[in-house]
Formats: C-alpha cells, sequence, structure tokens
C-alpha cells in the first residue's frame, strides 16, 4: 500500500505541476486575446478552445493531489468535537459517497472519451482541437482520485478499529527513515 501511495503522490505531483503550467499557458493566452481584441483589433484564434481544455486539466489533475493532503472542503463544526473513532467512520462514510459520485463520473467520462475518440470529435472554431485529449484527461484524473480515495479507505477503517487519529500528510513520508535504525 505505501508503493502505492508513493507512486500515486508522484504522478499526482507532476499532474499538478503541469496543470500549473497549464494556468499559467491559459493565463498569457487570455492576456494576449485582450491585448489582440481591444488594442490591435486581431484576436487570437483558438484561444477560448485552448483554454477551454486546459481547464480541464487543471481542476481534474488537481483533484488527486487534494485528496492525498485531504485538503477537500467539509464541514468541521460537528468533526472535530467527536472522538478518533467517530471521525473516522465519518471519513469512511464520505469516502464512500465520494466513490459512489466519482465512480460514475469515470464510467461516464471513459464512455465520452472513446466516444469522442470513434467520432474525431472537435471544437468548432478557426483551429479545430481536438476534444479527446481533455475527455481522456476527465478520465485519467477521477481514476487518480479514485484510487486515493480506496487507498484512504483501507486506512480510515484501520483508524475505526484501533482508533487513532489521522496523520496529516504533510508530516507523514513513507520514505523517510523514522530515526529507529
Amino acid at each position: 500500500m505505501v508503493l502505492i501511495s508513493g507512486i500515486l503522490r508522484r504522478v499526482a505531483i507532476i499532474v499538478l505541476l503541469i496543470g500549473g503550467i497549464g494556468t499559467m499557458a491559459a493565463m498569457f493566452l487570455g492576456t494576449i486575446e485582450v491585448v489582440g481584441t481591444q488594442i490591435l483589433h486581431t484576436p487570437v484564434p483558438g484561444a477560448l478552445e485552448l483554454t477551454e481544455s486546459t481547464m480541464v486539466l487543471i481542476v481534474f489533475g488537481a483533484l488527486s493531489y487534494a485528496q492525498i493532503r485531504r485538503s477537500h472542503i467539509r464541514v468541521e463544526l460537528i468533526y472535530t468535537n467527536m472522538g478518533p473513532r467517530t471521525r473516522a467512520a465519518m471519513d469512511v462514510f464520505a469516502n464512500l459517497a465520494a466513490l459512489v459520485f466519482f465512480g460514475l463520473l469515470l464510467w461516464q467520462a471513459y464512455h465520452e472519451a472513446v466516444y469522442s475518440l470513434q467520432i474525431g470529435e472537435a471544437t468548432v472554431g478557426l483551429i479545430r482541437f481536438p476534444l479527446f485529449p481533455a475527455r481522456l484527461i476527465l478520465a485519467i484524473g477521477t481514476a487518480m482520485l479514485i484510487l486515493q480515495l480506496l487507498l484512504d479507505m483501507i486506512t480510515d477503517i484501520c483508524r475505526v478499529i484501533d482508533g487513532s487519529e489521522l496523520v496529516p500528510t504533510e508530516d507523514y513520508d513513507p520514505t523517510r527513515p523514522t530515526g529507529t535504525d
């Protein structure tokens, strides 16, 4: 489990960095589009289509990393006032709900990606961008999130059983020596 978790963490960080580069590219492209349209009266062809596809990478690429850090939004009014086992049980329930939702999303995303590839789906505009890569990124990002949710589910079930506290991800590094050699 530690090996899979480490690999998933590295892949999530790489995807997150690529998403950051995509964010910067979309920002610069948007700036160039505004300057070109407002000052030079010449829009940049394909700017909207490229930015739309980049948004999929930015959002779905970051989901698994946010789950690794357990940084998704939750209401902690009740959660923080409960004992460790109850919090772990609440985490298991949240993981189950997320697995159902994102499992359905992955199912549809996979079918949409395959269909998009089969029909050669592309954007409408001066420059036709294929939509298959964005749909594939959506499916891969969702699959990575599901894998992380499954790993977290195992951890949380163990926490329910033994009553231990959750170790924050930024403090836990399975590759770092513990000092008990």
